[in-house]
């Protein structure tokens, strides 16, 4: 865990000295706040939105008065980690759930040094983990703890109760990190509604080997989640084709539905330094902030 934790804390660090140097200086974290809570009252000036009218104190008989609002600072994060075994795909050490759980380890760090409340969601089929969110380091380090240390009781994939789960969980509007590799179907309906009640991002974690198989002849295939095998003809023209065209089908469909939705899609191989990638959904979230 020592190792572990130390190299997310040299990831998060590279995370914000690149976000600190090409911005000057002028960090927003992804996690600040983006919305508004109630401030004060002041008296109705020419201009100002009716529907801000404060109907109580104007009735009062002192004159019109509306509400003013400020930026809500602090920020609740969730983690939703897919951990069903259709994550377990790669090299050792750098598979699909070794990617996913850095991921969540090294935002949680960021999170928790902005402040933010940080909670956690494991899912498979079935809720895994579940942690409520909190503020502070060591709140910090339990999440990291209870993402290495959680061994999944089913193999299976449900990303629609998974959503479900965390729409009914989390009241809060917050910041809801999806990390998944989103090989599953019929959750449209619930991603939809979790991207209207809150900030979505979206982290598509895949393989190389998701697309490209190398020419093994005719081979038995096992299915971790069905628990089934199969054999494919890995040399067969129509097979390479239906692989490749599967994954790139995938990305195009889920970059499109989240462009529609106002979610963050950010895809990340397992084959590729994810650091980078990170920055860059850092300051496209920062961008957007700034222009609302």
């Amino acid at each position: 865990m020592h190792a572990i934790l130390k190299k997310l804390r040299r990831y998060e660090i590279q995370i914000r000295k690149a976000i600190t140097s090409k911005m000057q200086g002028d960090f927003h974290s992804i996690f600040k706040g983006s919305g508004l809570e109630f401030d004060d009252v002041r008296a109705y000036q020419y201009g100002d939105d009716v529907r801000t009218i404060d109907w109580n104190v104007s009735a009062k008989g002192h004159g019109t008065y509306v509400k003013t609002y400020k930026e809500e600072k602090e920020q609740t994060v969730y983690f939703v980690l897919d951990v069903s075994a259709s994550q377990n795909l790669g090299t050792e050490g750098n598979q699909k759930i070794d990617i996913g759980k850095e991921i969540c380890g090294v935002l949680t760090l960021s999170a928790i040094k902005e402040q933010s409340q940080v909670g956690l969601i494991c899912y498979s089929d079935q809720k895994e983990r579940y942690v409520k969110s909190g503020k502070g380091p060591k709140h910090g380090y339990n999440i990291i703890h209870q993402i290495y240390n959680l061994a999944p009781k089913s193999v299976r994939t449900n990303i629609r109760k998974a959503i479900g789960f965390s729409l009914s969980m989390i009241k809060r509007r917050s910041v809801i990190v999806l990390v998944s590799d989103f090989i599953d179907e019929s959750y449209d309906h619930n991603l939809k509604a979790l991207a209207k009640k809150h900030d979505v991002v979206m982290i598509h974690i895949f393989d190389p080997r998701e697309s490209l198989l190398p020419n093994l002849g005719i081979v038995p295939l096992y299915d971790k989640e069905s628990q089934k095998t199969i054999w494919v003809n890995t040399s067969a023209g129509g097979f390479k084709n239906n692989l490749g065209k599967n994954l790139h089908s995938r990305q195009e469909e889920l970059e499109s539905f989240c462009r529609v939705h106002q979610i963050n899609y950010l895809p990340v191989s397992t084959d590729e330094n994810y650091v980078p990638k990170l920055i860059k959904l850092f300051k496209v979230r920062n961008k957007s902030k700034k222009s609302a």
